[in-house]
This record gives C-alpha cells, structure tokens and sequence, in this order.
C-alpha cells in the first residue's frame, strides 16, 4: 500500500497526458475539464488516489486507474496508436499510460461525458461504463470520494 497521491500534482499530471495526447495523436480529442473530473474520481474510488496499485485479493486489476489486463489489451487493440507498445503491468508504476487507458475506455463508451459539475451525472456515467453495474463500487463511496479528495480543493 503506498500513500495517496498528491491532488494538485495529478490534477497536472491528469491534464498534461490528455493534453499532449490531444498534439501527438489530434485523431480523438481526449482533454476536456469534463473529462479531468472523470479520471480524478475514478483515481479516488479505484485507488484512493494511488493507495492500492493492485486489486487487493489477488484480483487482476492494475494501477492508480485499477483497470484489468483483458481491458487494456482491449483497448490497445482499439487505440494501438496510443497504447501500442505498452502492457497492462506497466500501468502499476506509469501513472500517465494509467491515465491515458482510463480516458480511452471513457472515450470508447456510448455518450458524451457528463459535466464536471454534475457529480451525479458522473457518477452514473462511471458506474454504467467504468466499474459497471455488477462492480463494488457504490454511489455513497463515489459521493465520499469526490467530496473528500475534489471538494476540498
């Protein structure tokens, strides 16, 4: 279990992948304040901002985005232009190839993102795309997560 990241400093981290992926690969337009929100509340629920690098139990899940293997190679498939070359392990220790999966699985989902300012909105669109229906996650821990780590900014 490591410490949780900084808010402040993934807030930038979060926004200069999406952005520099936006210049490199202009194909799909991934920066968005929208999505910087998204990201920064699956990080507090998946991870606890980094806490947990791997599913606890031995479950496959990996990194600050808690994504499993079988997705990112999914997506690697999907996007190979920005995920070609990379594996799901590497996701454990590289915070923006985390970031840039977690984006490219909101970006490959139905619908355009909720706003930022409507958490519920969020918190659906994370639920019914992210974590899924059947996932641990519950509407009061999203709540939680979001006033503990992005209202106290």
């Amino acid at each position: 279990m490591s410490a949780p990241m900084d808010r402040t400093a993934l807030t930038k981290l979060i926004k200069d992948t999406l952005q520099d992926a936006d210049v490199r690969r202009p194909e799909h337009i991934l920066y968005s304040e929208d999505a910087v929100v998204l990201i920064l509340c699956t990080i507090a629920i998946e991870s606890g901002f980094g806490e947990e690098r791997q599913q606890r139990g031995h479950g496959p899940a990996l990194g600050i985005v808690q994504m499993e293997p079988a997705t990112f190679d999914w997506l690697k498939a999907k996007y190979p232009r920005y995920l070609g070359g990379h594996t799901a392990p590497e996701m454990i220790h590289d915070d923006a190839l985390a970031i840039l999966a977690c984006r490219l699985r909101y970006h490959a989902s139905p619908g355009a993102l909720p706003d930022a300012s409507d958490i519920e909105g969020q918190w659906l669109y994370y639920k019914r795309n992210y974590n899924s229906m059947l996932g641990a996650a519950t509407r009061e821990s999203f709540m939680a997560a979001h006033k503990r780590f992005l209202e106290a900014a």
